[in-house]
Parts: structure tokens; C-alpha cells; sequence
């Protein structure tokens, strides 16, 4: 699996900038920029703003939201003031999805850091394949640890050997060179299974006709309709005005 090479690292333009509330901050997305923070490595936390066409165009390299970035700093007293950062956090706007926040965090081309890379699964599983079962994905992403150079824009995972009924640990998952896995080995990633079948439904008339269905009514028997007619003939003898 490539890393990110020389040519896809991104250079980007910051510029410092007064923490002014939520009315600066809109001002500034007004004007085409995204106000930011960056962090980490023991240094000051500098509130910026950069271009939000410039971020949007490092976020659509190979390495996606793990792409690493040079963050040149405008106006500054030093100068060619530069860190080597990852973008830690985005904050979206809930109705038109514009970015609207940016997040980042300083890293040493030195010093291996944990983070999150997406899968790719490749193939077509035997069970899907020859039994008609379907992927089960359990897992999007795997945790990992590695320096900042060698961060994999995604990690391939093979499921063509994938039979039904069977599923894929995070422990299988082959890792680039210098990568080294922090999710739980045990963990499952992806299963193939059966599809599930819906439970079909008793026809109508049938459960209208257990809901209609008249009572039976209890027969007598003949010893019972004697007794009756005697006690009937009985009462008929009696004289009239006696009770």
C-alpha cells in the first residue's frame, strides 16, 4: 500500500487571527475563509483562518481527512514559521454542510501517532458467490499507530475467501509496513450471511374467519329434556289457585 508521497503533501496558508466571538467568525466565512485552531506538541494553541477552497482542495487527496499538511503561517514575526499538522476535527454547518471550524494538531515526523483508517474491501466473497449470502460490514475503520509519513490513505481488506456463516477479526487484516494495529485483534470487521427473510404474514381471511367464528352452543342430553318435560307436566296438574 502507498503512503502519502512528497508530491500529495499539501502546503497551506494560515493566517493568525483575534479570537472575536461568533460575529468574527462569521465575517471571516463571509470573506471565504474557515477560522481554525492549531494544537499539540507542547506549543501554544494559535487561533487562525484559512481558505476554505485551499482546505477543501487538501481534502480531496488520496489521504482524505489523514492528509498531512505543511501549515505555513502568514504575517508572522517569525519568519517561515511552519508546523506539520493533521486535521484533528471539522465542524460542518447542520443545513448547508459548509465547513465551518478546523481543527489542528501539530505532529513530529518523529513520533508515532494513533489514528483512524478506512477499509476497503476488495473481492467478492465465496459465500456471496456460490451461496447467495451477503456482506455484513461491522466495521468501516481500524485504529492504528504509526509515524505521520506512513499513514496509509486506506487499508485494503481481501473478502474473495470469505465462505458463508464465516467473519473476518480485526486481527486478519494485513497492515502496510511500519503500521501497527491498536483496534481489539478479536474484534469482528465483516461476516457473510444469509439474507434475512421476513416472517410471511397469516392470509386475511383466515384470521378473519378465527375472529367470526359462531360459539357452539352446548346440546342437551335426553335425560335432560325428560327431567324437564316432567317438571313442565307437573306443574300443570297443580290446582288452581294453591301454591
Amino acid at each position: 500500500m502507498a503512503q502519502q508521497t512528497e508530491k500529495e503533501k499539501v502546503v497551506l496558508e494560515a493566517t493568525p487571527r483575534a479570537p472575536k466571538g461568533t460575529q468574527g467568525a462569521q465575517i471571516l466565512r463571509r470573506e471565504g475563509s474557515v477560522p481554525g485552531v492549531v494544537y499539540g506538541e507542547g506549543a501554544a494553541s494559535i487561533p487562525i483562518h484559512v481558505g476554505a477552497k485551499e482546505l477543501g482542495r487538501a481534502l480531496h487527496t488520496k489521504a482524505g481527512g489523514n492528509v498531512l499538511i505543511t501549515l505555513r503561517m502568514k504575517e508572522d514575526s517569525k519568519k517561515g514559521s511552519q508546523d506539520l499538522v493533521l486535521i484533528k476535527e471539522l465542524q460542518h454547518h447542520p443545513v448547508s454542510h459548509q465547513i465551518i471550524h478546523v481543527d489542528f494538531h501539530r505532529v513530529s515526523l518523529t513520533k508515532r501517532i494513533t489514528i483512524t483508517v478506512r477499509l476497503a474491501f476488495k473481492g467478492e466473497a465465496a459465500g456471496v458467490r456460490q451461496a447467495g449470502g451477503i456482506l455484513e460490514h461491522i466495521r468501516w475503520d481500524l485504529e492504528v499507530e504509526c509515524l505521520p509519513t506512513q499513514i496509509p490513505p486506506e487499508i485494503p481488506i481481501d473478502v474473495s475467501r470469505l465462505e458463508l456463516n464465516q467473519t473476518l477479526a480485526a486481527k486478519a487484516v494485513i497492515l502496510p509496513e511500519g503500521v501497527r494495529l491498536v483496534t481489539d485483534p478479536e474484534l469482528p470487521v465483516v461476516s457473510c450471511v444469509l439474507p434475512k427473510v421476513e416472517e410471511v404474514a397469516a392470509p386475511a381471511a383466515e384470521a378473519a374467519a378465527e375472529v367470526a367464528e359462531p360459539e357452539v352452543l352446548k346440546q342437551k342430553k335426553p335425560e335432560e329434556i325428560a327431567a324437564e318435560e316432567e317438571a313442565k307436566a307437573k306443574e300443570k296438574e297443580k290446582p288452581e289457585g294453591k301454591g
